[in-house]
Formats: C-alpha cells, structure tokens, sequence
C-alpha cells in the first residue's frame, strides 16, 4: 500500500520544481520556500543520519521554534524515510511546557531529539536545570549535509508516528498512526474538501498539532498542491496576517478554530478590509472547539465585501484518536443550523425549534456534517451501551479504517477507548470519543464533552452554553476566553465562571459591576445559581495549543490558588443553594435588575415536576 514517502517521491518525480511549501518568517512578507525536489532531499538527509544513529521503530522527539516550519516537515518526513516513529511537541515557553515536553520524552522511550542548531543550547540547558535527565542522542537537522538514505517501503500496519493528544479533558496520551491510517485519512481529507493538486493551501496551525500536520502539511504532499505557513505566534500577534497571506497566494483551502474567526471579526479595520481579496477561498474549515452560528454570520457579514462566500465555512469535526477527519458536510454549501429547546437538552433529549427565530429558551447548534468512505458514526448510552434513539443525545461512537491504534503502552486506556462493541455488532470496534451530540438528518451534531457536563439540581448544563451566556453580559469579556465548571462546597456541586478580560478593559472593569448582571442572566438562562465569579488576566486562562479551553485544568488550579486572578467573588460557603432559598434570592434580585420572566418561572415548574418524578 502507497504510503506518504511514496507520495513525496511521486511529486519529485512528477513537479521536482513545483513549490511544495512558503513559510512566511515574519507572517507576511519575508518568506523562505521548498521545491518538492528540495523537500525530498533534505528528508533524506534527516533519513540518512538516523539510520546511521538509531534502529527502525524506535522514537524520535521533535521539538521546532514556529518559526522552523520547513525544518520540522523535513524532519519529520526523515523519520518516515528511516522507519523512526516520529513524536512532535512544541517548543517549552516556560517550567509547565519544558514539563510537559519531558513527560512526552519519557513517555515515549524516545532515542533522539531532533530541533534546530539556534534551540539546541538552549533546550539542553533548560533540561538540565530543571534536573530533567537525557541520555539520548541529539541532532540539529538543519546543519546536515545533503545525503541519500537507503530507504525499504514499511508495512502498511507499521506506525508512523505518535500523535499526541490535545490534554483538553486529561494529560495527553500518545495515539498509534499506521501509515495506512495516515493515507486513508488523506483519502478522506481530499474527498471531503474537494481538493486537487491545483489546491492552494494556507495555514497557521502549528505543526506539532493533528490539524496543522495531517490537514495541512501532509495533504498539500498527498496532492502535490502548495501550502503557505507561518506561525501562529504572528497570527495572534497580529490575526490580519492570516486573512493577508490567504488574499496574497489566493489561497482555496484555509482554516482554524471558531476563535480564530470570531478573533478577526473583533480585529480586523475597516481599511484593512479594502486590501483584502478572499473570493477564491473555497473551503475554510473550522473545528478543533465548539463552531458557534453567530460566528459563522458575524464572520460572513464583516468579509463578505473582500468576496468571501458564506457557503465556504466548512465545520467538520476529528480528533487524534481518528487520526484527524472523523466527519464534515458538502463542500460550496452552508452548514445546518438547528434551534434546540433548552430544557430538553437539560435532559439529554433533542426537540428542534426554528433555527430562524432563536429565544433565550433555545440554543443554535451548528451541524458537522457527515461520515465519509467506510467511517460510521453511531450515538450511544454511555451507561447502558444501547444505541440511542434518535430523540436522544449520547456519546458519539466512531468505526472505521481512519481510527488510530490505541494509546503507546496504555493497553488499558486502549482497551476501552478504542474497543468499544455494540451488542447488535459484536463483530465491530468503536471508538469511544468522550463527545456527546445526536444525528439529525444523517448529520453529526455536537452538544458537549462527557466529562464535561455539569449537573445541578437534576438537570443536566453544557458548560460551553453557560459560558457563552457570560461572555455576551459585558464587551470586556474576551469571546472564547472562559470556563464553566463545579467544585464540592459543603459536599454539594456549586458553579464558578472564570472569564478573562480584555486587556483595554483591564484597569476600568470591576467585579461588582458585572456580579449580578451575571448571576441574573445565568440563573433566568440556565436556571443555576453561581456561586463564585474570577476574572482572569488577559491570556491566562488554560488551554490547549488548538485554542480548546482546559475546564478541568482550569478547576484545578482555581482548587490550587494558581489561576492570575484580577477580582474574584464568591457567595459566602454556608448561604443556601436549595432552589427554594435561591429563587426566593432572585426572586428579590429581580424587581431591580428585570422582570420575573415567565422563562423562569417554566424552569422552576420543570425542577419541580422532575422532582416530584424522583428523577434527581
């Protein structure tokens, strides 16, 4: 079976003086560049120097600045060529990443580190003063000369490289990817998004990630297409870099996650946007975090005067553990937008509303399309390991030859993630994703993550609808920026919102101003009472290199004193959270901050059907 080394080799034969890959150095102007012929010399050369130092199916760590973009790809196309299991990571930006980074060492057995002669130095003297011990070989690839490799095509079930999981809901686990998972998600990829090798790619995501590697450096291989990069420290630094690079190589197939859109709507200038040409931009993906209707809108309205067409938004949904591509709809056609009823999702039932008339009783959920080729999608009981019907949210099971191998040396975590059987198909595995959502229509939609949801009172709360109630209560709240999540006071579940604030906020926003416009729109909302408020330093909240928000983290080290606090309020650890005592709270609260709505009164009606029920 081909493998992405055959590929690579193809292009050389076919369009040696094609240009494979620009890596734009400042994220605009000042671009260095590869040729596929190029390309496939330098990999070699990687190739020839680990077949001189390591065996095959050992590991190799490789850890690139962002700004070493055509280093790392050479790198890691290498360790292909030499049958090295290739592991990325990002460069440690300070004691929590150099931690990270070490763990992913250890865990992995790695024999080598590859990097750059200008990181070197400087990530051994970083190890060695955290006491971190290495006894592994080390290489700087870009100072290798050019060499041949003697290169024997592996098996199609050989791995290819250890991708590492995003650490939203864990620490990071490494997922086995053979190369035929490796092609057949190319395969996916290609069909999916319409790609041919006249394609021209764009992308800021960094490599080390699924997305940034999968998506965009090895389907740009995989078609023989182009691909411009750059990092994405000089996309935040200056997210217009993104949409500039996209006009400038007249780009057809870009993409991120929702915050990255619903950054440049924030942005980008109204003179920035007449130099803009975004008219041949057919595909722009968005996945990795919850894909938000107002963003798509917003997004469409603001750019749609550079020639950007609403129906290019592609939500699509994948993850590590299935190599990358799990679903994604019809390519050139807008996404469905389906208006849920907020109380039954409060129970994990689906009851469809206008999608054209949103209230504060429903919620938007953007659909992320459809399986392709052999991939199966199923939603699941998570306690009973039944299908669901298909009024009914679960767990979202996935089957099919795209999915990884399991987790490097967890054979347990292994067992039940990617194991998975269902009692009317005892003869196929799925994989466990951990994502809740429903199918309607033969479309994938998304409602949360398992160990994400939060109860309180009996009912069911998606922690991502939560927090996109906060974030609309005041324009100091940094879209995508905060986190919903419970801690134990007095052996009961109570909420906290941490959110972060703007920075041209930061000195002129206090807490008292916003504690109870919160609190009432949580409550007349979501029908739960907050119990503490932090409001956090611009960039500090967790999350991961995908832009995720890590909740659990977040929990953590709010439970350790470790989150940068502006303000903080809480309600005192003894003041009752029975819903008799909160409403009569709110009930008061109301008569100087709004009506008593109907809304809520329907809410409290519910609580206390379903208790009468006894389902709490």
């Amino acid at each position: 079976m081909p493998t992405i080394i055959h590929c690579l080799r193809q292009q050389t034969q076919d369009r040696p003086q094609h240009q494979a890959f620009v890596f734009l150095q400042d994220g605009e102007t000042k671009a260095v560049s590869l040729t596929y012929q190029e390309l496939d010399q330098q990999a070699q050369s990687v190739a020839n120097w680990l077949q001189l130092h390591i065996a095959k199916g050992e590991r190799a760590l490789l850890v690139y600045p962002y700004d070493a973009g055509l280093e790392f790809i050479a790198a890691f196309l290498g360790c292909l060529y030499a049958g090295v299991i290739a592991v990325a990571s990002h460069p440690p930006r300070n004691r929590s990443g150099l931690s990270e980074l070490y763990g992913r060492l250890v865990s992995a057995s790695a024999s080598v580190i590859l990097t750059t002669s200008s990181l070197m130095p400087k990530l051994k003297n970083q190890l060695a003063a955290a006491d971190f011990s290495t006894d592994c070989h080390w290489c700087a690839t870009n100072q290798l000369p050019v060499a041949p490799c003697d290169w024997q095509p592996p098996a199609s079930d050989s791995l290819a490289f250890l991708q590492y999981t995003s650490g939203s809901t864990g620490i990071p686990k490494g997922v086995m990817v053979t190369h035929s998972n490796l092609m057949h998600n190319q395969r996916l990829l290609q069909l999916a998004f319409g790609h041919t090798n006249e394609s021209i790619g764009v992308g800021w995501l960094p490599l080390f990630h699924d997305m940034g590697l999968i998506g965009n450096v090895l389907q740009a291989i995989y078609l023989g297409a182009s691909c411009v990069l750059m990092s994405p420290l000089d996309f935040v630094q200056k997210p217009v870099r993104w949409l500039q690079a996209i006009s400038r190589y007249q780009a057809t197939t870009s993409g991120a996650p929702n915050f990255a859109y619903e950054l440049l709507c924030r942005k980008v200038t109204d003179a920035q946007l007449e130099t803009l040409d975004l008219s041949r931009w057919q595909v722009a993906f968005t996945g990795a975090e919850p894909v938000r209707a107002d963003t798509l809108e917003r997004f469409s309205q603001k750019f749609g005067v550079c020639g950007f067409q609403r129906q290019a938004f592609y939500p699509c949904y994948g993850m590590a553990e299935a190599t990358l591509f799990i679903s994604g709809g019809n390519k050139q056609t807008y996404p469905t937008v389906l208006g849920l009823e907020i109380g039954a999702l409060e129970q994990h039932q689906v009851r469809v509303a206008s999608s054209e008339s949103i209230t504060g009783a429903e919620r938007s959920i953007v659909s992320c399309g459809h399986a392709w080729l052999d991939t199966e999608i199923t939603i699941v009981d998570p306690n009973t390991g039944q299908r669901c019907q298909p009024d009914q949210i679960g767990e979202i099971w996935v089957s099919g030859a795209g999915l990884g191998q399991g987790y490097w040396n967890q054979p347990q975590e292994t067992e039940h993630t990617f194991r998975a059987h269902l009692p009317d198909a005892p003869e196929r595995t799925y994989l466990r994703t951990g994502d809740l959502g429903f199918l309607y229509q033969n479309k994938l939609f998304i409602t949360g993550r398992l160990h994400d949801v939060l109860v309180f009172w009996g009912f069911n709360h998606y922690p991502q609808l939560i927090e996109q109630t906060v974030e609309a209560c005041h324009p100091g709240f940094r879209p995508g920026s905060n986190a919903a999540f419970s801690i134990k006071v007095n052996n009961e579940e109570r909420l906290v919102i941490a959110q972060e604030i703007e920075r041209s906020y930061r000195d002129r926003l206090t807490i008292t101003e916003v504690v109870e416009l919160i609190r009432w729109r949580v409550f007349e909302e979501h029908f739960v009472d907050v119990y503490s408020i932090l409001l956090l330093k611009p960039g500090s909240l967790p999350k991961t290199s995908s832009g995720k928000v890590q909740r659990s983290l977040c929990r953590i080290q709010f439970l350790n004193n470790q989150l940068e606090l502006l303000e903080q309020w809480s309600l005192p650890a003894d003041s009752p959270s029975d819903p008799t005592s909160v409403m009569e709270r709110y009930f008061n609260l109301a008569t100087h901050v709004k009506r008593y709505t109907d809304l809520t009164k329907g809410k409290l009606q519910r609580w206390l059907q379903r208790m009468h029920q006894g389902k709490d």
